[in-house]
């Protein structure tokens, strides 16, 4: 969970993470944020394209919390069909679609502080994850002998870089809540 919330997001010490890589496409909702709505996913899916990216792996990836508002927001405003239909959850306007609590709902957007949501559509294929060295293992016996204890540190060491930036997009300001 941690090396999934630090390559979407970054982490001190740690990779600089998806979304704040220069060079990946951004589709504002507003100057404070906005709901998200079928314009905002189609303009993730035409920055791609207009990226000539639109190849390999594409999906959206979002937080439950983005999921469920996309799945109560209508696509026109008195329409019963909405943007993320429910009754297909894996799918998003054609695309695979994903969603995990360590995509962020802790974003800030002009006034809208600590309550936006990131949605990505991205080729996939042009995300890097390395791992270097395998895991080290360290076993201490002594620091906590007194209690007879033996404590063991695992430390393994991750990064993760964007091949084509351009072939990633997201929308940081959705505002998701109820």
């Amino acid at each position: 969970v941690a090396l999934e919330r630090a390559i979407i997001n970054g982490a001190t010490n740690g990779p600089t993470g998806l979304l704040n890589t220069s060079g990946i496409g951004n589709v504002a909702g507003g100057t404070n944020g906005a709901a998200p709505n079928l314009a905002n996913m189609l303009a993730l899916i035409k920055t791609i394209g207009a990226a000539n990216a639109e190849f390999g792996n594409l999906a959206f990836a979002m937080s439950p919390q983005a999921r469920w508002k996309l799945q109560r927001t209508a696509i026109e405003s008195g329409q019963s069909e909405r943007v993320w239909k429910i009754d297909v959850p894996d799918n998003l306007l054609g695309y695979k679609a994903f969603v995990s609590t360590c995509v962020p709902d802790n974003l800030d957007k002009g006034t809208s502080v600590g309550v936006c949501s990131a949605i990505i559509f991205a080729n996939w294929q042009e995300l890097i994850i390395a791992q270097f060295g395998g895991l080290d293992i360290t076993v201490d016996a002594l620091s906590q002998a007194i209690g007879n204890k033996v404590r063991i540190v695992l430390n393994s060491f991750w990064d993760s870089g964007l091949k084509h930036p351009a072939s990633f997009a997201a929308m940081k300001d959705a505002l998701c809540a109820s």
